[in-house]
């Protein structure tokens, strides 16, 4: 008889020595044959029929080969048996989503009038109508119809965008025309000029035109005169004496002085020392103070309701009143939208904003009355034709109004490395006679 050996003592400190040490061999096919028992139903529900069969007879006939063969082509691939359900355990999604039969997709008005007509539905205009469309549709792979014939049907297709429009006529020689904002305006190309732009004008002409330029004139020197009073009006000139004295007064600000001296708290005569601001007591009310402030709150409260029902009572006096102010607030809007209506229809055919800049009028050119010479010959010209065309092309968002910018060149710092001196030079020289 061998002798059995010893069983080895491991230390089960750990959890990896504890999955590696212990053994759960019966464990695991305790729980492989629970589920077998799942897939195919525990041994216990079987009948004996069911597990053993005495075969008295051959369960199959001889058959000839060619049988056979036909035999086996009827029966399903053996592929597919892995498709099949071998297993007992119920389906854990109950519901699953299915596709519905055609007599369950029917609803059940067409069922009753199937179940009255006999089994049969009688179809109404519009249904005969929509069958007699599709029967004119070409059916899934007949290609009678040639579409590059209709170029327009290609381009007046809405479910069709433009880069697949534009791809299927690339070669057809159709253009395509681009669905681009319009910014045009109805201002003229060349506006008539003041008529005191003239070379001979009237007096009165020239007068309107030089009362403009003066008013433009006034305009910006206002607005000048306004940003110089809040920059630099807002701080007057100092001296350098006064600005130093200044300076001295606000850092001394705070430093005891001869002026400036603080009143040292001096004890009282007993000796007691006493604050300026001593404590204040914590005294409670008396009865008598809560009942009356009680009182007075009840007053108040009722003086505020008298108060509200004398403004209702005024209220309905002042009806006639209120109707007015309502209906003069009611006109005052509708004047409002007529004007801001009037404003949005003159912006649509006026200059737009087509970049940061905004587009500015150029200045009016004008001729003083002395410079007005009466003939084309000795007129003192004004303006440019070159700015004026340009200015115009803005106004008409032709072009987007921009601003002359300049190129501030740096500064560049120039010095001499120490070798290229002129007196390091000079010794070099020297020594190469030497």
């Amino acid at each position: 008889m061998a002798l059995l050996k010893k069983k080895k003592r491991v230390s089960k400190k750990l959890k990896s020595s504890w999955r590696k040490h212990t053994n759960i061999t019966d464990v695991e096919d305790f729980l492989e044959e629970k589920r077998l028992e799942e897939r195919i139903g525990p041994l216990s529900t079987i009948s004996n029929e069911a597990l053993f069969q005495v075969d008295s007879k051959p369960s199959e006939q001889i058959l000839s080969s060619r049988r056979r063969r036909k035999a086996a082509a009827e029966k399903p691939l053996k592929c597919f048996s892995a498709l099949q359900s071998y297993t007992n355990v119920p389906d854990p999604i109950s519901k699953r989503n299915r596709v519905r039969t055609k007599e369950e997709r029917m609803s059940k008005f067409v069922k009753e009038k199937q179940i009255l007509n006999g089994g049969k539905i009688t179809k109404g205009k519009e249904s005969q109508n929509i069958d007699r469309k599709l029967k004119n549709f070409a059916k899934r792979g007949e290609f009678n119809a040639n579409i590059w014939e209709d170029k327009d049907n290609l381009k007046n297709e809405e479910w069709v965008e433009t880069n697949t429009t534009k791809h299927n006529l690339k070669g057809v020689g159709v253009q395509i025309k681009k669905h681009v904002k319009s910014i045009k305006t109805k201002l003229p190309a060349i506006e008539l000029p003041h008529p005191g732009m003239s070379y001979n004008p009237s007096y009165v002409d020239h007068q309107d035109l030089l009362q403009e330029v003066a008013q433009k004139e006034k305009k910006l020197i206002k607005e000048e005169e306004h940003l110089n009073r809040v920059t630099r009006g807002m701080f007057s000139k100092v001296t350098a004496e006064k600005r130093d004295q200044n300076w001295l007064v606000d850092m001394a600000e705070g430093l005891p002085s001869k002026n400036n001296t603080k009143i040292e708290e001096e004890p009282n005569s007993d000796g007691e020392y006493k604050s300026v601001n001593p404590p204040v007591k914590n005294v409670k009310k008396t009865l008598q103070q809560k009942r009356k402030k009680k009182e007075h709150i009840k007053l108040e409260k009722a003086k505020s309701y008298l108060k509200m029902q004398k403004k209702k009572i005024t209220d309905l006096h002042n009806l006639k009143k209120l109707v007015n102010q309502i209906e003069t607030v009611d006109q005052k809007q509708v004047l409002i939208r007529e004007i801001k209506k009037n404003n949005k229809d003159a912006k649509k055919d006026g200059t737009k904003v087509l970049s940061a800049l905004k587009y500015e009028e150029p200045d009016l050119d004008f001729n003083l009355g002395r410079e007005i010479a009466g003939n084309l010959k000795n007129l003192k010209t004004e303006g440019n034709l070159l700015e004026d065309r340009f200015k115009s092309m803005q106004k008409r968002n032709i072009l987007a109004p921009t601003k002359r910018r300049t190129i501030k060149k740096v500064k560049v710092k120039k010095y001499t490395k120490p070798g290229h001196k002129d007196e390091d030079w000079k010794k070099t020289v020297a020594r190469s006679y030497k």
